[in-house]
């Protein structure tokens, strides 16, 4: 292998999420995988009408997470009589079990609740967080499946989150612990917990001194490999950081992404991670000024004055996180605009936009089989086949209710959770 591909490969392997299974039978996290809303998988649907439709199942109430799948079970949060609570699907769409936790928080944006955060498994429990505080662990292995393995309430212990909107962070996993991210106005950190027993193994603290509202984060932690070692890539407070899985030892750190000192910037989109370049949507794409950064991964300490690859003032998103599809950054953006982008110098390949509407797209993309599977807030989901040079529009479908979580695949089926029911189809 040429020199050159060799180091390419090296750093692509380098950077890849640690959580990556069998593409064919789970999809473990909220991005998938490998943690970009991509799938590899068999044929999908291009049509969502009644046609395509495999099963329906009703949701007890309003949540905005998005659901996982083990072992052709499915797992979503949702509300139930006014507790947080946790839901397990069978394959045919029965409803498996239910547990409940304490009561819900529920949410203050139209397009909020008190279930944001998604699920994750790592194969013997299922991991949830809620905006009430609670972090629990239950079991999906034997007679103890639904079981409580243990609890905690993170409000309780570390006090309220001062988020304007309602909480998004989703737990993420490293090999021993589960890890919760907090970034506020107030004391922010990220803290590890035993998966096993609970116990908080680390708890560091992540604080910057930046324009206000700038320092409330949403956005989810990603694991990854850095310098040989399990490491956290956050982003949030104007600063992406890596930090050592084992003791959150803080190793790397890049700032400088509102050097105007602009006013009401949250960090809300999670980056999308491409060989060693990390992209980063921030700014206000939704009031016409987006900001879009390439930053290379590589080094330690701070490489704020040499680590910025590109920037870019004309595109980025607000809310939905990017995809990848074949090595480029596919950016849908709050209206409708999509821009697929070089990741490694910030170059457009192509635009182009889904029909023009006053709802946004709040929902994160999937791409599969080809497609680009793209929920408007309203509930339409747009297909469209990723062609040279753009889009082809292959449906437009109305779900007649708001979906905010993002569609996720497996094998040739899709899941789609809306407003008050899961949706699952197949050709």
């Amino acid at each position: 292998m040429p020199t050159t591909l060799l180091k390419f490969a090296i750093l692509t392997f380098a950077y890849l999420p640690l959580l990556t299974t069998d593409l064919h039978a789970d999809w473990s996290n909220w991005r998938g995988p490998n943690d970009n809303g991509t799938a590899d998988v068999g044929s999908l649907p291009a049509d969502l009408s009644k046609a395509n439709m495999k099963w329906i199942a009703e949701l007890p109430g309003k949540g905005c997470s998005t659901p996982i799948v083990h072992d052709q079970v499915i797992y979503l949060t949702a509300p139930v009589d006014g507790k947080d609570a946790l839901l397990a699907f069978d394959w045919d769409g029965k409803l498996l079990w239910t547990t409940t936790f304490g009561v819900e928080n529920a949410g203050k944006h139209r397009n909020g609740s008190g279930s944001n955060a998604s699920p994750v498994t790592d194969g013997d429990a299922v991991f949830v967080y809620f905006k009430s505080g609670t972090l629990a662990v239950v079991d999906i292995k034997g007679d103890n499946r639904g079981n409580v393995r243990w609890e905690t309430n993170l409000v309780e212990r570390f006090g309220k989150d001062t988020l304007y909107w309602d909480h998004g962070t989703s737990p993420v996993l490293t090999k021993g612990h589960v890890i919760m991210a907090r970034m506020h106005n107030g004391e922010s950190w990220i803290a590890a917990f035993d998966k096993s027993t609970g116990e908080i193994a680390w708890k560091v603290a992540r604080n910057y001194d930046v324009p206000r509202e700038c320092d409330h984060g949403y956005t989810t932690p990603l694991v990854i490999e850095h310098n040989g070692r399990e490491s956290l890539m956050v982003w949030g407070g104007e600063h992406v950081t890596i930090h050592n899985a084992s003791d959150g030892e803080l190793v790397w750190s890049c700032g400088n992404f509102n050097p105007e000192k602009n006013e009401l910037w949250p960090a809300i989109a999670t980056p999308v991670i491409v060989g060693d370049t990390a992209v980063i949507c921030y700014g206000r794409n939704d009031r016409g000024i987006p900001r879009t950064f390439g930053i290379r991964l590589t080094g330690s300490g701070d490489v704020t004055e040499t680590n910025h690859a590109w920037d870019r003032d004309d595109t980025g998103t607000f809310v939905p996180t990017p995809a990848v599809h074949q090595g480029h950054v596919i950016i849908v953006r709050d209206k409708g605009e999509v821009d697929c982008i070089d990741p490694a110098t910030g170059e457009t390949i192509w635009s182009d936009a889904f029909p023009k509407h006053r709802n946004k797209f709040y929902a994160s993309p999937l791409i599969a089989d080809g497609k680009l599977y793209a929920p408007r807030e309203d509930g339409v989901v747009f297909v469209a086949a990723i062609a040279d040079g753009g889009l082809k529009l292959l449906s437009e479908n109305d779900m007649q209710e708001p979906v905010i979580g993002s569609p996720i695949a497996i094998g040739d089926r899709l899941f789609i959770r809306g407003e008050k029911h899961l949706y699952c189809l197949s050709q």
